[in-house]
């Protein structure tokens, strides 16, 4: 199984309403995906200062449910349309678990 994590930090200037569509294009993407086994995501708890602003977690049957999501027209859409405009920074890695 292969875990996804992804956090972002966004631009100062991002709203709020850009920050809950980011959210919502997500869980749209959830039953799009083959192989997804479990797909987490929000904005940071503020407990710890100097966090990332949000985070998903996504688990995938294997190596190719990942790259089939990464590539998935859906998927790229949401990044380009909702995510770009607004994110400062981002860090991902994949792990075997």
């Amino acid at each position: 199984m292969i875990r996804h994590v992804a956090m972002f930090s966004w631009i100062p200037e991002a709203t709020a309403e850009q920050k809950q569509r980011v959210a919502a294009e997500l869980a749209a993407l959830a039953p799009l995906m083959r192989g997804l086994r479990g797909y987490l995501f929000g904005a940071d708890a503020h407990l710890v200062e100097g966090n990332a602003d949000f985070a998903v977690v996504a688990d995938f049957e294997d190596a190719e449910a990942y790259l089939a999501y990464r590539h998935h027209p859906a998927h790229v859409e949401v990044v380009n349309r909702a995510i770009q405009p607004i994110a400062r920074q981002r860090t991902t890695i994949q792990i075997e678990i």
